[in-house]
């Protein structure tokens, strides 16, 4: 099984603060960094990182190369990406004194996708692969019913939530992964309990995996429900944590690992990331995370 990744490559600025700002407010920032990042590129290593051969679909700009790069280095395959005029995407970041981040996206190239481009793409993927999609490109409902009609499975992160979302069909998406803001936004339940409920009622075939920061992780799906919960590190910056373990778990459900061992595995990775600054990286190798010393054990 391949997996297709249709996802962005931004550029991440990224600003230290004492506390993310106000609205109206002016603060000074103590440091300012460039990464590469985007939703799309970080879930990419991430799967590469935890052993997935994935092959990363999307458009950059001309000042693209050092995302390219990125790809490149971690064993990304970025042959169907596509360097086109104008900027690339990135993102506005402050991370505050505790780790904890604001994010403001501009899409640029990421926006871009043509249709010409998308039936390219898909003409090297077909029944059996998998397809992952964030909601950082144009079009993703289009997406996710090219690749359900070639009968991929679709894996979705709808994130950042938006109109784009609410048009596409979640009866074609084989596993949607999403925290509990996103939960909320899809299904207008505030507790877990009650998002996996209406989940289960909208679209009953597809599998759920709902990441709830302190309180772990739990995944639905296959008439079982697990959780997971998360490891104590010193957190220094969150920004990639939901992608590394969005990587992980699906490069450990590509492996057909036992579901609880993919928890295990995305929960210890997304720990490791959320010690280290920036986004892509920060997400540890399969090596890192298996010889990693945790001082304590999973709690919830």
């Amino acid at each position: 099984m391949k997996i297709l990744n249709f996802g962005s490559l931004n550029y991440d600025y990224v600003y230290s603060v004492d506390h993310i700002l106000l609205p109206g407010e002016t603060s000074a920032a103590s440091r300012m960094e460039t990464f590469c990042g985007g939703k799309g590129l970080n879930q990419s290593v991430a799967l590469a990182k935890a052993g997935a051969e994935v092959w990363h679909a999307g458009m950059v700009g001309e000042d693209g190369e050092a995302l390219l790069a990125m790809c490149r280095k971690n064993g990304v395959n970025a042959s169907r990406v596509k360097t086109i005029p104008g900027k690339s995407g990135h993102t506005v970041i402050q991370v505050d004194r505790h780790g904890q981040n604001s994010i403001l996206l501009f899409g640029g190239s990421n926006r871009c996708l043509t249709r010409e481009y998308v039936d390219e793409v898909f003409s090297d993927f077909d029944r059996g692969d998998m397809m992952l999609l964030q909601n950082e490109v144009n079009d993703i409902d289009l997406l996710i019913d090219i690749a359900y009609e070639k009968g991929m499975r679709v894996a979705l992160n709808p994130s950042p939530f938006d109109e784009a979302v609410q048009k596409c069909d979640l009866s074609k998406v084989s596993i949607l992964l999403l925290n509990e803001v996103e939960g909320w936004q899809i299904s207008g339940e505030h507790g877990a309990e009650e998002i996996l409920e209406f989940l289960s009622h909208k679209s009953p075939g597809t599998e759920v995996l709902l990441t709830l920061g302190k309180d772990g992780a739990v995944y639905q799906g296959n008439g079982c429900r697990l959780t997971h919960g998360i490891y104590s590190v010193p957190v220094v910056d969150t920004t990639a944590a939901g992608d590394t373990f969005t990587g992980y778990f699906l490069s450990a459900v590509l492996q057909k690992k036992p579901m609880e061992e993919a928890l295990e595995l995305a929960s210890k990775a997304s720990a490791i990331a959320v010690s280290r600054k920036g986004a892509a990286p920060s997400i540890p190798t399969l090596e890192e995370v298996e010889q990693y010393p945790f001082e304590a054990k999973a709690s919830l």
